[in-house]
């Protein structure tokens, strides 16, 4: 399978399930708002979900991938058997301890961590520190299946990893539905959602653990012990975790400082969910197949394919984030307006999170770079690179968010993770070059300013468009009007850039179809 082509299988996945993602907050924000019981369940939700995007997309793709990789090909299926038994018996034990752990002090964590700014407030901390109770062993779930998930990523089959996610999804919709249609308050709804992540984990991780066993690996818990193997791992896994997790740590920080202004934590949360429709459906899927295909690549001495699977890589995130980015910049309020207003979401709502959602916009390319850029450490057993210029981007973020906060309120805090976001990305790009790792190409530099200059057109057209498009947009117009209004506007946004990106050479048919057809070349 080519290397687009496993891009298109992760990233249609992933689609699908940001699409059940994007259904489930135009209920919640129907439902909640941006009301207390909203900033409530956000906030108890952050924490477990930190981990799961810490643990899927970050520690485990990044040390388990290529040493089971490794053990595939030094000792063949029944070697790596034996390795992820030996890596699932430590790491069940430690997330037990873990899980444990946090329960007991999860007073401590709300108060001082998750949502110092509802200190005032008994009521809404005490919810707060219930409903994280309720939800932080969905950590367990999401671990065991990450882990399971790089198996499947390991031995090329990408899509019940992908898929996996939807679930979440699908059983937070059902939660909302019954809540929405047996007419319970709120605070009522926010208990369902609760309880919804827990059994979504339990399904996610059902998911997974067949697709392993349908991949011809049948996982048997064994004693914990510290083996070569295992040691190596947590090595490689910590570091790997925090960089990982930068942009989910940058935004436990926004949170922290938001939840000193009530229906902040919801409003960065709304907006949140729009930019991670591009940022998973790329981002996600170039980090999860590029990692097996960089390490494969590099095990086998062919450090010319190398270079050209990471180029192609970042070539393939700028054709896609760049008018992404544009499109969320100009259209950040008619998007939210379509999706959210509603119910309990004012007009006043979608200005706010209109606003933050255009400041996302900017750091976007940034964001999906980052997932495109730390293959390129972590094929090469260096997580503790990415984690020093992680720690740098967590320290700026974190710098700003406290400056801005007080001036531009949720904006300053979008602000500072954009920000914090192209200097990481900036840091691991020159880092890359540096050590000889990443092959300059001034035919990658052409395409990405012919891509910059159709972006602006793009930009420019919509800019046009609006005004045109404002009576149906308006707040109050009939939903159908103002969906069909939005489409007209993406579909001509889509018109204008690709067809000036391969008019004037920013794109090229030709590249595209040898790429769909490449076929990854033969271990030597």
């Amino acid at each position: 399978m080519s290397l687009v082509k496993k891009f298109a299988t992760v990233g249609g996945a992933t689609l699908g399930s940001r699409i059940f993602g994007f259904a489930r907050e135009t209920l919640m924000a129907a439902a909640l708002g941006t009301g207390p019981m909203a900033d409530v369940f956000y906030a108890a939700f952050r924490f477990p979900n930190l981990f799961r995007r810490l643990f899927a997309e970050g520690a485990f793709n990044a040390a388990f991938v290529p040493l089971f990789s490794k053990e595939i090909e030094a000792n063949g299926v029944e070697g790596a058997k034996r390795f992820s038994e030996e890596v699932f018996g430590v790491l069940f034990s430690a997330l037990l301890i873990i899980t444990i752990v946090m329960e007991l002090a999860m007073p401590w964590l709300v108060r001082w961590i998750i949502a110092p700014g509802f200190a005032d407030d008994v009521e809404k901390t005490s919810l707060t520190i219930r409903m994280a109770a309720v939800m932080f062993p969905y950590l367990m779930c999401m671990s065991l299946t990450a882990m399971m998930s790089g198996m499947l990523n390991s031995l090329h089959h990408f899509f019940a990893a992908a898929i996996a996610p939807v679930f979440l999804n699908v059983v937070m919709i059902a939660a909302l539905f019954y809540g929405l249609w047996i007419g319970a308050e709120p605070e009522t709804i926010a208990w369902y959602l609760s309880w919804s992540v827990l059994v979504a984990g339990v399904l996610q991780l059902a998911v997974v653990y067949l697709g392993v066993r349908h991949a011809g690996i049948n996982i048997g818990l064994r004693r914990p012990r510290m083996t070569p193997n295992v040691k190596r791992l947590l090595w490689l896994a910590v570091p790997a975790a925090i960089t990982g997790g930068v942009t989910q740590i940058n935004q436990i920080i926004g949170q922290a400082i938001a939840s000193g202004k009530e229906g902040a934590i919801a409003a960065l949360q709304y907006a949140d969910r729009i930019y991670q429709l591009p940022l998973g459906v790329v981002g996600v899927a170039v980090g999860v197949v590029l990692l097996p295909e960089l390490s494969r690549a590099l095990k086998s001495g062919q450090l010319k394919e190398a270079a050209n699977i990471q180029n192609r890589s970042i070539e393939f995130v700028l054709f896609l984030t760049l008018p992404a980015a544009v499109g969320l910049w100009v259209l950040s309020e008619a998007i939210i307006r379509v999706l959210y207003e509603r119910g309990m979401f004012s007009a006043e709502n979608t200005s706010v999170v209109a606003g933050i959602l255009a400041i996302y916009g900017l750091g976007l390319p940034g964001f999906v770079l980052i997932k495109a850029l730390q293959p390129g450490f972590y094929a090469r057993e260096d997580t503790k690179t990415p984690m020093r210029i992680t720690m740098l981007s967590v320290v700026v973020n974190s710098g700003l968010a406290i400056s801005l906060f007080p001036i531009l309120a949720e904006r300053g805090i979008a602000t500072a993770e954009a920000s914090a976001g192209w200097i990481n990305t900036l840091l691991l790009f020159t880092t890359l070059v540096w050590r000889g790792d990443l092959t300059w190409e001034w035919q990658l530099a052409k395409r990405t300013a012919l891509l910059l200059v159709s972006s602006g057109v793009m930009a420019a057209a919509l800019i046009y468009a609006l005004p045109y498009a404002a009576s149906w947009l308006a707040p109050g117009a009939h939903l159908l009007s103002q969906v069909a209004a939005l489409g007209v506007l993406i579909v001509l946004a889509m018109v204008v850039y690709f067809g000036v990106a391969f008019l004037i050479g920013g794109a090229d048919l030709g590249m595209i179809r040898r790429n769909l057809k490449r076929k990854p070349k033969a271990s030597s």
